[in-house]
């Protein structure tokens, strides 16, 4: 409730959030909310009623609603220099011995010296001074208020010192982030101020650069910063990740990748740590955190220090200092929506209405500017089936077991059937073996069967022979067969093995012809694809300009391609800019042709896309309890 009025002070918020402070004395967790409410609601009023009401919150001296109490003191007290406050937080934070309060109270004493700069000089050195660290720290951050968005060369120079001299490494880290206020306004000369710095020893120093980094040059996607921001990104410590992360977040924000393709890149980079269960919790939580800052605002906004006059924002820079503490207090991440101011250009008629044929020019690519796509679920990949392997004594083991079962088969049929079957079963099978075996046989056996006057086993002339004569694999020489019959049986030896020459040609031949037909239908169907994608229509270039439609986003850099012609697509413009120099913010429009009816945005309209789209109701009350 605090954040959603800030800025904007609201006596009836105020009294609300008063109410629920003294209705929660006993819960620290709600006083904590409501005092940072408070001090949001009445920020820089200096409201003397308020500071007491948050004092006597202060000095019950609770850990946690203490430090939101001096938060709160220092946000109603922004830019005041009450000299009251000032005594009375210094003496409090010597007095307590929490390290939450006394860092609230140093932080509230920074937040009242806000644009105070020679003012603050008495406040910053005694600070300085304290052999208290926390104070020390504090002051730090009172030199970044006091001369923020000014560069000024003695703030510079002090905090260079300090964080290189501190003994303490939050005063350090602190110092160098203050950088990041003082010089917000020439963030193309920090990253060189701060490049030494980047590569210190000490991991607080380069957290503190990499967050510097980030303040200063949000949404700018400078280079230069990136050159810095990137090796941090793979720091040996986890919180200086952590940094660099989130300010490489900053960097981005609103950036497209058809302007550089360094900020698609480090998406991904985002999307792997954050689904990254090995990697640290601090990175990871980083990664989430410049995930949301990058989208911030359904993208339609962005972190700036200036407004779109020049004129320097207080919100932000109280938002950037608070945002920096999450270092200690996480809820006080929230405090970066302070930072946020909208880029759209809205075009309001003389009636406020807003009209829908108001249009304008983008004179740059579209791709420039576009939105970022959007995430798409993650696809679910199908595991592919791996070949289990198989070691090759398995595999003879399973080839004999085939060979013994298939053998105890055969014997099985053999005895199923009658005897005489067996008989001529048993001499095939012996001429089969022997013939084989004759076949198989080197030159010798070979030179033996070409010899006139022989007959090889298993021919016409030996079917008669028993079997147990032919067991063996040899050739036998028949000396009572006819010499007449030598030739014919050499010549038809030679026959046999002449036709199984040729057959083995013959297949050999047609697994050439074969091999050569497919490749050569191979290289038809490449040369067809090929002239395919040759047919295919080439991409068409990307349109110069872009019209844009009422309301719409503009960025900062696309500012100065934005135009208001008098013609769109051929058609007279019906709404004309009274102040045609304003080309981002709310707009008002001359209408050049009154007596026509208006097509304007309309609540009947929001109230049926609200119904399309219903929220469920919010749950009942409750009161919570441990058990």
């Amino acid at each position: 409730m605090g954040i959603i009025h800030a800025n904007h002070y609201d006596p009836e918020t105020k009294a609300y959030l008063l109410e629920q402070l003294h209705n929660a004395q006993a819960t620290e967790v709600l006083q904590h909310g409501a005092c940072l409410g408070i001090g949001l609601v009445s920020m820089a009023t200096a409201d003397e009623g308020t500071y007491e009401e948050l004092k006597q919150t202060l000095y019950t001296d609770t850990a946690v609603a203490g430090e939101a109490a001096a938060y709160g003191i220092g946000l109603v007290m922004v830019g005041s220099a009450s000299e009251k406050a000032i005594g009375e937080l210094l003496a409090y934070a010597h007095d307590t011995q929490h390290e939450k309060i006394i860092r609230a109270c140093a932080l509230a004493l920074a937040m009242m010296m806000f644009r105070r700069e020679e003012e603050a000089e008495t406040l910053i050195q005694q600070m300085l001074l304290d052999k208290d660290a926390i104070l020390r720290y504090g002051a730090c951050f009172c030199i970044g208020l006091a001369y923020v968005g000014t560069s000024q060369n003695r703030a510079i120079r002090r905090l260079l010192h300090i964080s290189v001299s501190d003994v303490s490494d939050d005063v350090r880290r602190a110092a160098v982030i203050a950088l990041g206020f003082v010089m917000c306004n020439v963030p193309d000369q920090l990253p060189g101020v701060v490049k030494l710095l980047s590569e210190s020893y000490n991991p607080h120093v380069r957290y503190g650069a990499a967050i510097a980094l980030g303040i200063a040059c949000a949404g700018s996607a400078q280079l230069e910063a990136h050159n810095l921001l990137q090796p941090l990104m793979s720091d040996a410590s986890d919180f200086v990740r952590q940094g660099a992360i989130v300010a490489m977040g900053l960097l981005y924000m609103q950036t497209s990748p058809g302007k550089t393709e360094r900020v698609k890149a480090f998406r991904e980079k985002l999307q792997k740590v954050i689904g990254d269960k090995h990697e640290d919790v601090m990175t990871r939580f980083g990664a989430i955190l410049a995930n949301g800052v990058m989208d911030a605002g359904g993208r339609n906004s962005s972190p700036s220090l200036f407004s779109k006059s020049g004129v320097l924002r207080r919100g932000a820079a109280i938002g950037f200092c608070l945002f920096t503490q999450m270092w200690y207090w996480f809820p006080l991440i929230h405090m970066f929506s302070l930072t946020l101011a909208p880029t759209a250009l809205i075009g309001l008629t003389e009636k406020l209405k807003i009209p829908k044929n108001f249009s304008l020019k983008c004179g740059a690519r579209p791709s420039l500017f576009a939105y970022p796509e959007p995430l798409q679920p993650p696809k679910k990949e199908e595991q592919a089936k791996t070949a289990t392997a198989v070691l090759s004594t398995a595999a003879k083991a399973k080839a004999l077991r085939e060979k013994k079962a298939a053998d105890e088969l055969k014997n099985k049929e053999k005895k199923e059937k009658p005897d005489t079957d067996v008989d001529m079963d048993d001499k095939a099978s012996v001429s089969n073996s022997v013939a084989e075996g004759a076949f198989a046989k080197s030159g010798d056996a070979m030179s033996v069967a070409a010899t006139p006057g022989t007959t090889v086993v298993g021919s016409a002339a030996t079917e008669s022979v028993a079997a147990s004569d032919l067991a063996s694999e040899q050739m036998m020489v028949v000396d009572e067969a006819p010499v007449a019959e030598g030739p014919k049986a050499a010549a038809k030896v030679e026959a046999e093995a002449k036709s199984a020459a040729g057959s083995g040609e013959g297949e050999a031949a047609n697994a050439a012809t074969a091999g050569s037909s497919s490749a050569s239908k191979d290289k038809e169907e490449k040369k067809e694809g090929e002239g395919e994608a040759e047919k295919k229509e080439p991409e068409q270039p990307e349109p110069t300009e872009e019209v844009l439609h009422n309301p719409c986003r503009v960025l900062k850099a696309q500012i100065q391609y934005i135009s208001f012609p008098k013609e769109i697509n051929g058609q007279p413009v019906r709404y004309s800019p009274l102040l045609e120099d304003r080309r981002v913010g709310f707009l008002l429009l001359n209408d050049l042709k009154p007596e026509e009816p208006e097509d304007l945005f309309l609540e009947d309209d929001k109230a049926a896309d609200d119904e399309a789209e219903k929220e469920p109701e919010p749950p009942q009350p409750f009161e919570w309890t441990d058990n």
